[in-house]
This record gives structure tokens, C-alpha cells and sequence, in this order.
């Protein structure tokens, strides 16, 4: 493969450079195929229950909401007319169903308490794909000035189209950001413009190539939009690492005296490999969010594993391609002292001399590390889960107007209640519904006979009489005195716990997010297990040994601690809310935590691979577990730190975005990265490994074995100089 790279270096690049304009060009209308929300569990009692409603009745929970308004009261006889044609017109619409409005309806909760606001709703029928793509058309037809009127368009079905508005938006200003200060931070790294601009060349290719394979992906399943969001930047920050790793090698086999061909083989032989094993530990990482049956977590699992393995594809093929071509013309373009990145004498390096104080003392200096960081990850135990709605939208948008107006205007609750069908026979309807009225913060139940509130029977209740036509059928609508989150989670709990008739499906959107939070929770485990196991099987094929790959487990579980108390104490507390925008909610979505984890937890195994790679031929070279660590530390410790920083730089790109919950991702993958690369780099690793002594490389006989036949190795290329094993602090370099 070697050979064919440097032979056809020049076609290699031009098939790429094809292939990247190809998949842009495809990707360009991604975000007309990918969809908002997906915190939906499939198989979940909600999910049936609203199929159940849609199959036998015809229905939907409401999710569409026209909110009229006017310069004079809405029962101005012009003002009713405009309103009237527009009901009309919306049931006539494809696909929707259960239209109402205060004007045909007659009822005071659609009317605004200053009485020149009015409310139209109604249910779009399919799933949030079909909800998606069909709000968009009528939200186009129907919003806008209408004679006397101003109709504006909300409900959870815009929602969902503004959340994929808003994440398109947000990809071309992260994309925006995060290049130039890459660039710069580039130059900073390696001090020229060759050098600074391949990475982000490499960069580039990655991103065009990703989107473009996002694009095929929605055309085979549906496809959450935020995970374009994540994909992009995610994918700009693994090429950068990559190829920082693979270029600051060849430059020191350059250093060391080879020829630009020799150096690119010693490169791809040491590196490359690395690469190879650091985009499976991300895969792997990211791969366990597929076991999620939630759209949002299992679209970045997609996301995920396209990247790690677009990116190690482009590091591994482009890169070589156009180090050949390069060769040593790899530093010319230097831009003077202020940007050249000088390299420390040998065994003169912070690193070396951080793992070197390290060492000394250990114990200390690794219990008190791993106890800031539990420290710092206190918070997180306070953690209350929650999902996205309106308040994770900036203000400017229609759907979190509306919501907002309704709240402030008017008493109507039905949007946030629930849902029964009985799937089987009707007995024991009424006294059913009687014991539910009872439940704390239900207003009423509407059944076919009636409304009950609190054991009474208030009226006839026409409105859900009339669906009522199946004969082995029924449901009921439970309408709540409030709108608040958490009170609405305690009546579903209680709702699902008074005793029915017989077999009932409970739904609404209360009810839908208590059942995804279910699913998050109970599937946590399995994914969980499934990365650790296979995590374990990789790093033991790069180490040899079985100690190690636990101890990178652990370690960057722990560089994880700080982060998600961050989370809580910022997006859930509210602290920061101020400086960084957005609207405190008292929860997190449940998706987020798992999500970060996937990425985070990829990214620190990410490095813990660059480390005890590095580490490993150290190690292989002199024999002496305290030299590898100081040594490798220092040869691997400049760039990886680089790495680190310039990765946080492009994941500060989601700050940028206007979505409350992509804004965490822009606080917690930095702070994580940083943790990992400072505190467990610099302090964690040296002291367990120091503690461990030769133990570190340890395997029983049969694996050991398995490793020597199956193992990959990276193979010794810059020579390192010779070590007294007796005195492993003295300087040790190229």
C-alpha cells in the first residue's frame, strides 16, 4: 500500500479531491433529508399508544398551533370570518386532523385574557419524519398576514422543523470559527505554512467526504439533525489530531537524518498505526450509542463512526500522499521567531520533567488528583433529566414565541396532557376515569359520556364523544392544571399507577419523555458493557498487556468527572446562563449526558492510545518502565498537548450555536480533553504507572502469546540514545 502511495501520490490526491467535491456537492442538500427531535422510544407505551390512537380513531395528540392575532378583539365579526376560512382550510389539509379553534369551538381557554389573541389547533398525523416535512409546507401556506389577522405557527411539529433550521444554521458559523483559529493555532504549532495548512487540508477533506456519507445514510434510515453538528466538528477535530500526530513524526525522522521516502515509511509504520488503533477506540466508543433506541443518540452513533473512520482513511491515504510530495519542503514557509514552536534538548522537556517529579512521589500526587476531579464531578449526582423543548431554541424563534404566548395569554393546558386508549372493552369506563380525576393537578378527564373533576361529572363532552365510533375502543383525555415539567412527569406516574378496566396505553408528550428517559436509563448498562469489553480487546492488542487497557479505562472514566459536574452545575443550575445565553430549564436532556459521554470517552481513549503507544516503544527500546514513561511523556507529551488544544479550539464552535443542549457539547468535550491532556496525562498516568512498576506490562502466557502472533506493535524508527537503566532521570531524546 506503501508503495502505491509513493508511486501514485499525484492520482491518489486528485481521486480524493474528486471524491470530496462529490460528496459536498450531495451533502448540500442534507438538511432537506435529516429531521428534528428523534427523543422518541419506538417500542415504548407512549409510542403504541399513539399508534393505537392514530390506527383506531384517526387522532394524534395535538402538535400544531396557529395563534391569531389581531389589532382589535377576535370576535370582531372580519377577525371571526378570516378565522373561520382558516380552520376550514386547515381541514382540508392532508394529514391533519382534530382541528379546533375558539371561533368554531366556542371554548374560553383558546381565547386570550386580553381578547385579541385566539388559538387555532390541531394534530398533523405520522411520525416525526412525516410531522417534520409537513409542517414546513403549511407553516409556508399559512403564516403571515391574512386580511385582519397575523398568524403565527407553533406546537411541537414546529418545533421540530426549527430545530433542523437552527442546526444548519449553526454548522456554517461553527465551520466558521473554528478554521481561522485553527489555522493560527497551527501556525503557532508548527511555526510555517506548509506545515500548519496540510492539517487542516486533511481537515477539510474529512468534513466534505463525512457530510457527503451523512447524506447517503438518511437516504437508507432517518437521520436526527444535530448530528451534522457534531459530525462536522468532530470531524475537523480527529483529522487535525491525526495528522498532527503523523506529521510531527515525519519531521523527526527528518530530524534524525532520513530521506523524505524512508521517513514517510517510518511514519506510517509507527503512527500510522497508531491512527489506525486511535480511530478504533473512538468507532468503538461512539459505536455503543447505537444500542439506544432513541433517533437523536443512535444518529450520532452513525455520525460518530463515520468520521473516526473518514478521518484515519484521509490521515492515512492523504496525508502520506502529499508528505511524499512535500518532503523536506515540509518546514519552508517559516514566519519568523515569534511563530516557530522550538524544540526542548533532550530530557529538558516539561513533560519529561513533570513525570519525572511525578514519580517521585506518587501516592500523594495521584490521590489528590483523583480526588479534585470527584471533587469537581460532585454535582453531577444532583442530576435531574429532562428533554429539549421550546427553551433550548433561541427567542427569535416562531415556536418558542408562540409557546410563550400561550403561557402568558391564556389558560388552556390541553397541550400538555395526556392520553388513554383501552385497547379491549369499555367496562368500568367512567368509574376509571373518575379515580384519575382524583390525581393531583388533573383538571378534568374527558370520556365519551362526559368530564369528570374530581369524582363529579361536569358535562357532556362532545368534542371526544364523537370519536368514539369503534366498538372494542376508547380513550380518554386527562388535561392538567399546570404546564410545568416536573408535575406533569409525577402525573404520569400516577396516572400509570391507578387501576384500569382493563389493558391501557398511556401517551402524550409528558408521557413520551418519561418513557425515553426509561429507555436512556435501561439501555445505559448494555451499551456501556459492550464498549468496555471491546474497548479492553483493542488497547490489549496495541499494549500486550491486560493492566494497562484497565487502567486507560479508568483513567478516562475519571477525566470525565469534571465534565459532567460541569454540566450539571452550568446548564442545569444555571450558573453561566448569562455569559453563555441561554435559558435555564432545571434539567438536562437526558440524551446529552450519553451522547457526550460517547464522544468524550472516544477522545480520551483517543489519546491514552497516542500516549501508551509511544510509552510502549519506549519501553520495548530500553526495558525500563520508569524511562518509557518519562520518555515517552516527553516525545509524545508537545504534540499531543497541541492536539488537545486545537481540538478544544474547534469544539468551542458549538458555543456558537443557538441550541441550549449543543452548547453543552461546547463546554463539555473541551473541559474533558483539557482534564485528560493535563491532570491524567500529566499527574494520573506517570503515578499509576509508576506505582505499578512492571506489572504495567504484564500478561498471563496464553495471551501473551496471542499478542505476539495478532498484536500490532508500533516498530521502533528514531533511535533512541542509550539509558543507564540504573538512573532513568537523566536526559533521554533524539
Amino acid at each position: 500500500m506503501l508503495g502505491l502511495t509513493r508511486r501514485r501520490s499525484r492520482q491518489i490526491l486528485a481521486v480524493f479531491a474528486v471524491l470530496a467535491l462529490a460528496m459536498g456537492m450531495l451533502s448540500s442538500t442534507l438538511f432537506d433529508k435529516v429531521q428534528g427531535g428523534g427523543y422518541i422510544a419506538p417500542d415504548s407505551e407512549s409510542s403504541r399508544a399513539t399508534e393505537a390512537l392514530a390506527d383506531t380513531f384517526g387522532q394524534a395528540p395535538p402538535n400544531l398551533v396557529l395563534l391569531i392575532e389581531a389589532d382589535r378583539p377576535i370576535d370582531d365579526d372580519e377577525v371571526a370570518t378570516a378565522a373561520t376560512e382558516l380552520v376550514d382550510q386547515l381541514k382540508a389539509e392532508a394529514g391533519v386532523t382534530g382541528v379546533g379553534s375558539y371561533w368554531t369551538d366556542e371554548t374560553p381557554a383558546l381565547r386570550s385574557a386580553d381578547g385579541r389573541k385566539g388559538l387555532i389547533v390541531a394534530s398533523i398525523l405520522g411520525d416525526e419524519a412525516e410531522v417534520d416535512s409537513r409542517v414546513g409546507d403549511i407553516a409556508e401556506r399559512f403564516e403571515g398576514s391574512r386580511g385582519p389577522v397575523e398568524v403565527r405557527i407553533g406546537g411541537y411539529a414546529m418545533l421540530l422543523r426549527e430545530t433542523v433550521q437552527q442546526s444548519e444554521k449553526d454548522v456554517v458559523i461553527g465551520e466558521s470559527i473554528a478554521f481561522p483559529i485553527t489555522l493560527i493555532a497551527l501556525l503557532f504549532v508548527f511555526g510555517g505554512l506548509v506545515a500548519a495548512s496540510l492539517p487542516l487540508l486533511v481537515a477539510v477533506v474529512t468534513v466534505m467526504i463525512t457530510m457527503g456519507t451523512l447524506w447517503l445514510i438518511a437516504l437508507a434510515t432517518d437521520l436526527a439533525a444535530t448530528a451534522t453538528n457534531v459530525a462536522t466538528l468532530l470531524g475537523l477535530g480527529l483529522a487535525i489530531d491525526y495528522s498532527l500526530l503523523m506529521i510531527n513524526r515525519f519531521r523527526d525522522e527528518l530530524v534524525a537524518g532520513s530521506d523524505p521516502g524512508p521517513a514517510v515509511a517510518a511514519t506510517m509504520r509507527s503512527a500510522g498505526r497508531t491512527v489506525a488503533f486511535s480511530a478504533a477506540t473512538v468507532a468503538v466508543a461512539l459505536s455503543g450509542l447505537l444500542f439506544f433506541p432513541l433517533l437523536a443518540v443512535r444518529s450520532m452513533g452513525y455520525a460518530g463512526l463515520a468520521v473516526a473512520l473518514i478521518a484515519a482513511t484521509v490521515s492515512l491515504t492523504v496525508l502520506p500522499a502529499i508528505l511524499f510530495l512535500v518532503g523536506t519542503r515540509i518546514d519552508k514557509g517559516q514566519l519568523g521567531w515569534f511563530f516557530r514552536a522550538p524544540r526542548p534538548a533532550p530530557g529538558e522537556g516539561f513533560w519529561h520533567r513533570l513525570a519525572t517529579a511525578v514519580m517521585r512521589r506518587p501516592v500523594p500526587i495521584g490521590l489528590a488528583v483523583a480526588a479534585l476531579l470527584l471533587v469537581l464531578g460532585a454535582p453531577f449526582l444532583g442530576i435531574k433529566l429532562g428533554f429539549p423543548d421550546e427553551r433550548s431554541l433561541p427567542e427569535s424563534m416562531n415556536n418558542r414565541q408562540v409557546t410563550e404566548a400561550i403561557q402568558r395569554d391564556f389558560t388552556i393546558t390541553e397541550q400538555s396532557g395526556l392520553f388513554i386508549v383501552l385497547p379491549e372493552d369499555k367496562s368500568g369506563l367512567d368509574g376509571y376515569a373518575r379515580r384519575i380525576s382524583d390525581i393531583d393537578n388533573v383538571q378534568r378527564v374527558d370520556t365519551a359520556t362526559g368530564s369528570y373533576a374530581h369524582g363529579g361529572l361536569l358535562a357532556p363532552a362532545a368534542d371526544i364523544h364523537e370519536q368514539f365510533g369503534a366498538e372494542s375502543a376508547a380513550y380518554l383525555s386527562v388535561v392538567p392544571n399546570t404546564t410545568d415539567p416536573g408535575t406533569l412527569d409525577q402525573i404520569v406516574q400516577d396516572v400509570r399507577a391507578v387501576e384500569a378496566p382493563s389493558a391501557v396505553l398511556v401517551g402524550g408528550v409528558a408521557a413520551a419523555n418519561a418513557d425515553a428517559i426509561d429507555e436512556v436509563i435501561s439501555t445505559l448498562p448494555i451499551a456501556l458493557g459492550f464498549v468496555m469489553v471491546v474497548m479492553l480487546v483493542v488497547l490489549f492488542l496495541l499494549t500486550g498487556s491486560v493492566v494497562l487497557p484497565l487502567l486507560a479505562v479508568v483513567l478516562s472514566f475519571l477525566s470525565l468527572t469534571a465534565t459532567f459536574g460541569a454540566l450539571v452545575w452550568i446548564f442545569q443550575d444555571g450558573h453561566m446562563s448569562g455569559l453563555l445565553d441561554f435559558t435555564v430549564t432545571g434539567d438536562l436532556p437526558a440524551t446529552v449526558p450519553v451522547m457526550l459521554f460517547g464522544v468524550a470517552f472516544g477522545l480520551a481513549m483517543d489519546y491514552q492510545v497516542f500516549l501508551m503507544a509511544r510509552i510502549r516503544e519506549e519501553y520495548d527500546q530500553t526495558g525500563k518502565n520508569e524511562v518509557a514513561i518519562a520518555v515517552g511523556l516527553e516525545r509524545i507529551g508537545r504534540i499531543v498537548t497541541a492536539a488537545a488544544v486545537l481540538i478544544s479550539l474547534v469544539f468551542l464552535g458549538f458555543l456558537a450555536s443557538d441550541i441550549t443542549f449543543m452548547k453543552a457539547f461546547g463546554i463539555g468535550l473541551p473541559l474533558a480533553v483539557l482534564v485528560d491532556a493535563t491532570l491524567v496525562r500529566g499527574f494520573l498516568l506517570p503515578a499509576a504507572m509508576k506505582v505499578l512498576g512492571d506489572w504495567n506490562w504484564w500478561a498471563p502466557g496464553p495471551l501473551r502469546r496471542l499478542h505476539d502472533r495478532y498484536g500490532l506493535d508500533e516498530g521502533p524508527s528514531v533511535p533512541s540514545a542509550r539509558v543507564d537503566k540504573d538512573d532513568w532521570r537523566q536526559p533521554v531524546g533524539v
